[in-house]
Formats: structure tokens, C-alpha cells, sequence
């Protein structure tokens, strides 16, 4: 019988989510806030945890980041759930480790399913595409925290990492520096926007003759190149 922990301060859903998910065969336990789901995870080693996006005390990307850096929970199937919509926010779940991602609402079945296929994929030590993004020849795979470009691995800080990740995962999208922040450092770290630019520096340096795909966006920040897209703005950096 799979474990599952259920991290939401919404009690009520927390109440149908469990009798649904116990009615399925599975073992439910609950918490209520970010602190305590993530001292629960530790201490009972859930098969997966559902965790919402919005939690009082820690919010769901802190936990979520928390429990991928240590190592007696990097490996727990981790479901976010938030009632926020916008791509942004997927992608900021994924980058802190997410292998799933169900959006409010949503039905009691679908969340069954995916919570299943999560497990199929665990069964069977297949990788989703959630976890590796391959484009113009560089290649991010997340379970690894391992990134490379023509099949040479880069010696990337996880900074460094995050970025990428965050920018190879919706080519073409201009991201500003704020946004790389939040969604590859944390919105609650503490750095100037050109932190960003010394980061990129870095980046495009490692990626050597590929350090194109990373292109500058004037007066916004920066974005990884679309393939499928005619050329572009100019990729030379901002001064500073």
C-alpha cells in the first residue's frame, strides 16, 4: 500500500482528497502548512506528496525545494497542486523539482490518475518528459541535476543550472531578471538583477560555440533561443 502525504491548509478538500484517496487503496496522512508537511515527509517517508502551491508558513515551492536537496527525500514523487493557471507558475514548480503539476479545480479522478501514472513511472525507472529538454543541441535533465551541450557535460553551479533549466524549458519566451529570480534562485533570495547578468556570463561561457541559444533581450532580460522562430534580436550582452 503507496503512502501518500497531503500537504494543503484547506481542510475540507483535505477531508475529500483523503477519503477518496483511502477508498483507493492508498495510506493518507495530512498537514496543514509547509513547515509541517516537510517535517511529516522526513519523518515518515511518504511514497508521494501532494503539496499545494500556497501554504501558510512555507509555501509549496520552499518545500518542495527543501525536500529535493535533501537526500532522505530527494527521491519522494512530489504532485503540486495550485490553483494558479499561468505557465509561469508550472514552470517555476518544475524547476524546483515537481514531477507533476494539477491545477484547481480538478476532479478526484484525474488526480488519482495522475498520482498512479507517477507511480507506473517509478515501477518502471522510465524518465518523463517533465524530467529532460533537449533543444539546439543542449540538453537539461533534471533527476541528474546535469546539464550538456553536444553530448559534453557542463560544470554548472545549481544556480547556474536553475537558469538554464528555467530558459531551455519555454524557448523564445523573454523572461525579465526579476522573473529568473524568483523562478530559478527563489523569490525570497536576496540578490541585485545583475546577479542575473554574471550568472548568464557564466552560463554562456560554458556553453562555449552554443552560447547563442542564451540571447539577450534589450531592456527586459533574456530567453533561450526558439528554433522554429525567424532570428531575433541581437544576442550581444548588456553593458554594464
Amino acid at each position: 500500500m503507496s503512502k501518500v502525504l497531503i500537504i494543503e491548509d484547506d481542510r475540507a478538500l483535505v477531508e475529500v482528497l483523503a477519503y477518496n484517496l483511502r477508498q483507493a487503496g492508498y495510506d493518507v496522512e495530512a498537514a496543514y502548512d509547509g513547515m509541517d508537511g516537510l517535517t511529516q515527509t522526513r519523518l515518515k517517508s511518504p511514497d508521494i506528496v501532494v503539496l499545494d502551491l500556497m501554504l501558510p508558513v512555507m509555501d509549496g515551492i520552499e518545500v518542495c525545494r527543501r525536500l529535493r536537496s535533501d537526500p532522505h527525500t530527494s527521491e519522494t514523487l512530489v504532485l503540486m497542486l495550485t490553483a494558479k493557471t499561468e505557465e509561469a507558475d508550472q514552470l517555476v514548480g518544475f524547476s524546483v523539482g515537481a514531477d507533476d503539476y494539477v491545477t484547481k479545480p480538478y476532479s478526484t479522478r484525474l488526480l488519482l490518475e495522475r498520482i498512479r501514472a507517477l507511480e507506473r513511472r517509478r515501477r518502471s525507472g522510465a524518465v518523463s518528459d517533465a524530467d529532460i529538454v533537449s533543444l539546439s543541441g543542449v540538453t537539461v535533465d533534471r533527476r541528474r541535476h546535469q546539464a550538456s551541450v553536444a553530448g559534453r557535460v557542463l560544470n554548472l553551479t545549481r544556480s547556474e543550472f536553475r537558469l538554464l533549466e528555467t530558459l531551455v524549458r519555454q524557448p523564445g519566451r523573454a523572461f525579465n531578471r526579476t522573473e529568473l529570480i524568483n523562478a530559478a534562485l527563489g523569490e525570497d533570495t536576496i540578490v541585485l538583477e545583475r546577479t542575473i547578468d554574471v550568472h548568464i556570463r557564466a552560463i554562456r561561457r560554458k556553453l562555449g560555440e552554443a552560447a547563442d541559444v542564451v540571447e539577450t533581450v534589450r531592456g527586459v532580460g533574456y530567453r533561450f533561443r526558439d528554433p522554429n522562430s525567424p532570428a531575433q534580436e541581437s544576442t550581444e550582452e548588456d553593458p554594464w
